[in-house]
């Protein structure tokens, strides 16, 4: 032999080879051969299925897009909705006022000059925007500074217009940036020649092409105030200009300065005394003159905030600067900088508050729709890797036989899934990025982050628990033969618990976390990042349906047992052995089940909730008009009117209407609005509108209650018959009731008050009538309110009695051509445009958005889900047809077969559906208030009635149909396909399945 091997290793040569030792492994090779090539491990295996990486990708690039566009989605409408509502606000709301009072009487005369100098204005202007706190920034353009008087002082010039006798009076203000806000009409801007003292006798100034107009100020007028202790200061006009953005916070701010106004004393007379408002604008450096009229002048800093750096995930810091500046540390530092009785005003904080009450209303609803469709398509990607893991079960454990550990086993599976889902992952973001390029990029990245790390964890983790035990050759795993476990059994009892939970406190406290049906604080201090409510409340509906698929999955046996008994006795083995192989299923059907049944409740929760917005709308419309559309004036309407829109197209029917707003019943002053309306038609229409039906007989007048004509009574010192029918006859000239007393109905509000005795009615014009309540309804579409009186229009004298309003009932009809009808005094509303009304915010219509689609994407991975659960048992079932065949099956007995196999399940799982859909509705509907997400609206008037969570049949049976169709249609399709292909492949022995 040649040289041995030594104690310490090393290579021992001789025979022509050499041994290598690398710490206790010892490998031979002949001296001049190649060392053996270990094939990659990664390449190999994506080599050997490429199918199943491409599917993977486009599982995980699609899921990380939907996952990580909605957090982005919801800052974008989030966002847009509160920028609208400071911009429907008006600016004097928004507007941050800082005023500081005249200087002190204390200083020195130049000191006092000083201060109202545009410098020292503007060296504290800069300093106050250094001040603010983030997220409240001012935006340049619109922000503003300036002296102006706080009292208007009177100008004695007769040209002036004087509306009463009273003299016009006028604002002084020199407020920075005039020249860069207003456009030069005619004229010049004012200057300020030489140093300007409150001893200058006279100033230059512009007006607003409003002020000119309603003033009659011409360029180079002269206007006098008065002056302390000597000759009034004269102002000459140079200029007129007009605003380059009239509803700019630069000039609606202070409205005075753009547009004057009429003011009215308070007098006890009965004719008021008026003057005219108006404002002289002065340049900056003319400020100290207004320091020698008894003015007061006044040091102003109007900050307007920027849109751009309003975001609602700031809402709480935004409040809390807000706070901070009205009466916080932010005035201290003012003061430090101006003076010690600066003072700060806004309503800003009023607006967030109610931004915040609605969405407070809408973000647990969204919550609801993204645990949902996050669940399913969780249980998706878990399928996913339960699929790849079954379809390897072989090969892992031949790997696990051969000594891998189970360490290096799903270290090596979960960088085999990183390969494919990372990549898969990042273009999943960056699409999402693309598509929506608006919001907050670190909530994007943290959820593109879990679902990649989900899909890369699902086939390491279901090979770690199936593989744990060293074994060639496993045990069945059908419902037949595996009972549930003692961890099973505790876990389904723990979802129970949570889930009845869950239902309780929704139930008790609604959605936004606060009493059932209510809409939280609204105080955005109160707010944090993550909304109100908490996120049990909002797994709610998908606890719901992951408790009814764990209760099926364990019933799932005992029908099918029964059928297959009966089943058995009957001609062919189809039915019988479809039976026995859908009841011998695989456990893991719980995945696919909880899938659809998950989808199916938060699509039947969606589409009820979206189904209740829409009625809720519709409802608030027909409310507000009372019919499909309206047409109204404020006296009568023409005769011939209601034939020429009775022919106009799409409407069917015209109700006329006598509708009197200052109506007086009793004794009292209170006033009611008072209807006039046929009864039979009105009657039709309260039924068609469902808003208060009643039977016509019951609002007939009575024959003798009908207007008569009649000679005027002749006087008579007693009472005679005669006189008595005089009287009568006079009465119904008015519209009085000659013996009987009108029906009416009332509301309950009108009938708690008056009760059923006859009550007399003063009509607008002065005649009486006497009414009787005989029917009460809270509802009536002539007049929308808690106050109402509806009676008959024949019992109504001739002027109470002619139609002011017409109601019209139809499909599709014309706007423009009922306008046109109308004409330009008529009131034409529509209720779809009345309707379009309530969607008024950006929020409400963006969270319907990413409601439909998170419902729609829940049922697209639902569907999914039952691909892939079919796909699981594609090679079982096509050997099972093949070896079948070989014993006669037919082909068409073979399509049953496999119909019948898989209609159980989707039959359990789309009645399971409905039912879970049904259930979860009804028990969270008392929690669920629509009211914000339906009826908001800009104004913040509360909304005609409310919006509140029912069931939708559409959206319960609809998708249930649609699993179905989907289960079966695709056993058929695998039927086709298989009989296509033969049975000579499924039979060959040593196929790897």
């Amino acid at each position: 032999m040649g040289r041995e091997e030594s104690e310490t290793g090393g290579e021992v040569s001789g025979t022509g080879g050499e041994v290598r030792e690398t710490g206790r492994r010892r490998t031979f090779t002949r001296r001049g051969a190649e060392p053996p090539v270990v094939a990659p491990w990664i390449r190999t295996r994506l080599s050997a299925a490429p199918g199943a990486a491409v599917a993977l990708a486009l599982l995980v690039l699609a899921t990380v897009c939907l996952a990580a566009s909605f957090p982005r989605a919801v800052d974008r409408y989030e966002d847009a909705g509160l920028r609208r509502a400071v911009a429907d606000a008006t600016v004097l709301r928004t507007s941050v006022q800082l005023s500081a009072p005249p200087p002190s009487l204390g200083a020195t005369q130049q000191e006092r000059e000083s201060v109202l100098r545009p410098a020292s204005l503007r060296e504290q202007y800069r300093s106050i925007l250094k001040v603010i706190e983030r997220p409240l920034v001012a935006d340049p353009g619109q922000s503003a500074y300036g002296v102006r008087t706080t009292k208007s002082l009177e100008a004695p010039e007769k040209w002036l217009p004087r509306p009463t006798g009273l003299p016009a009076q006028m604002t002084l203000a020199a407020q920075n940036g005039l020249a860069d806000h207003s456009r030069l009409r005619e004229g010049r801007l004012p200057r300020a020649g030489g140093t300007v003292t409150a001893s200058t006798p006279e100033l230059e100034a512009a007006v607003t092409t409003e002020t000119a107009d309603s003033l009659h100020i011409k360029v180079g007028a002269v206007i006098h105030v008065p002056a302390v202790e000597r000759a009034p200061l004269a102002v000459r006009v140079t200029g007129i200009v007009a605003p380059r953005d009239r509803e700019g916070a630069y000039w609606a701010t202070q409205p005075i300065l753009r547009t004057p106004s009429l003011v009215r004393l308070p007098t006890q007379g009965a004719e008021p005394s008026i003057y005219w408002l108006g404002a002289l604008l002065l340049a900056p450096d003319a400020a100290p003159a207004l320091l020698g009229t008894p003015g007061a002048p006044a040091r102003y800093w109007q900050l307007a905030p920027s849109p751009a750096a309003l975001t609602a995930s700031g809402l709480p810091r935004l409040a809390s600067a807000i706070a901070a500046l009205e009466s916080g540390p932010g005035l201290l530092k003012v003061r430090a900088l101006t003076d010690p009785e600066a003072d700060a005003s806004t309503d800003l904080d009023d607006v967030l508050a109610s931004y915040a009450g609605l969405r407070s209303g809408i973000r647990p609803l969204i919550a609801v729709a993204a645990f949902g469709s996050a669940t399913v398509a969780a249980v998706v990607l878990l399928m996913a890797g339960g699929l790849t893991a079954d379809r390897r079960r072989g090969e892992l454990a031949l790997l696990r036989a051969r000594g891998v550990s189970l360490r290096g086993l799903t270290a090596r599976l979960f960088a085999e899934t990183a390969v494919v889902a990372v990549p898969a992952a990042a273009l999943g973001l960056a699409a999402a990025l693309l598509a929506v390029p608006y919001g907050r990029l670190s909530y994007a990245v943290w959820t593109a982050a879990a679902v990649a790390f989900l899909a890369c964890a699902m086939l390491p983790v279901r090979a770690w628990i199936t593989h744990r035990a060293v074994r060639v050759h496993g045990a069945r795993e059908d419902l037949a033969s595996v009972r549930p476990s003692r961890r099973r059994t505790v876990a389904e009892l723990t979802l129970l618990v949570l889930a009845s939970a869950a239902v309780f406190a929704l139930r008790s406290r609604g959605t936004s976390g606060g009493s059932a049906g209510t809409g939280g604080s609204g105080d955005p201090a109160d707010l944090d990042a993550s909304g109100s409510g908490d996120q049990l409340v909002a797994l709610a509906p998908v606890l719901i349906g992951v408790i009814a698929a764990l209760l099926l999955v364990r019933l799932y046996p005992l029908p099918l047992r029964w059928l297959a008994r009966p089943a058995g006795r009957l001609r062919g083995a189809v039915g019988h052995l479809s039976l026995a192989r859908a009841g011998r299923t695989s456990v893991s059907t719980v995945l696919p089940l909880l899938a659809l049944l998950t989808a199916l409740t938060t699509a039947a929760f969606g589409g009820s909730v979206l189904a209740g917005v829409a009625d809720a709308r519709d409802r608030a419309a027909l409310l507000s008009l009372g019919a499909d559309a309206r047409v109204e004036v404020m006296g009568a309407l023409p005769a011939d009117l209601p034939e020429q829109l009775r022919s106009a197209r799409g409407v069917r029917e015209v109700t006329p209407l006598s509708i009197g707003y200052q109506a007086r019943p009793g004794s009292g002053v209170e006033t009611v609005p008072l209807a006039g309306v046929e009864p039979e038609g009105y009657a039709r229409l309260a039924r068609s509108t469902r808003l208060g039906a009643f039977p016509a007989g019951e609002l007939t007048a009575p024959a003798d209650a009908r207007p008569a004509n009649s000679s005027k009574p002749a006087k008579s010192a007693k009472p005679t018959k005669s006189t008595k029918s005089a009287k009568s006859a006079k009465s119904a000239e008015n519209g009085a009731s000659v013996t009987s007393p009108l029906p009416a109905l009332a509301s309950p509000t009108v009938a708690e008050r008056f009760g059923t005795q006859p009550f007399p009615v003063r009509l607008e014009d002065g005649s009486d009538i006497t009414v009787r309540i005989t029917v009460v309804r809270e509802l009536t579409p002539a007049v929308s309110g808690t106050e109402f009186l509806v009676v008959d229009r024949a019992g109504l004298g001739a002027a109470p009695a002619r139609p002011t309003a017409l109601l019209l009932t139809g499909d599709r009809m014309d706007a423009g051509a009922l306008r046109k009808a109308a004409g330009s005094a008529a009131d034409v509303r529509l209720r779809a445009d009345e309707r379009a009304r309530y969607v008024d915010s950006p929020l409400q219509s963006g969270a319907e958005r990413i409601y439909a689609v998170a419902v729609a994407a829940g049922s697209g991975y639902a569907v999914l889900a039952l691909l892939l659960a079919l796909v699981r048992a594609a090679p079982e079932r096509s050997a099972l047809l093949a070896r079948l065949r070989t014993m006669g099956l037919t082909r068409s007995q073979g399509r049953r077969l496999l119909v019948l196999e898989a209609l159980p399940q989707a039959l359990l799982a789309a009645v399971g559906g409905v039912l879970t859909g049904w259930a979860a509705v009804r028990l969270l509907a008392p929690g669920v208030n629509l009211t914000a997400v339906a009826l908001a609206t800009s104004s913040g008037s509360p909304p005609p009635g409310t919006a509140a969570l029912h069931t939708d049949p559409a959206s319960l049976l609809l998708p249930a149909l649609a699993v179905l169709l989907v289960a079966t249609g695709i056993a058929a399709a695998q039927a086709w396909w298989t009989g296509r292909r033969g049975s000579v492949r499924e039979l060959r022995a040593g196929d790897a399945r």
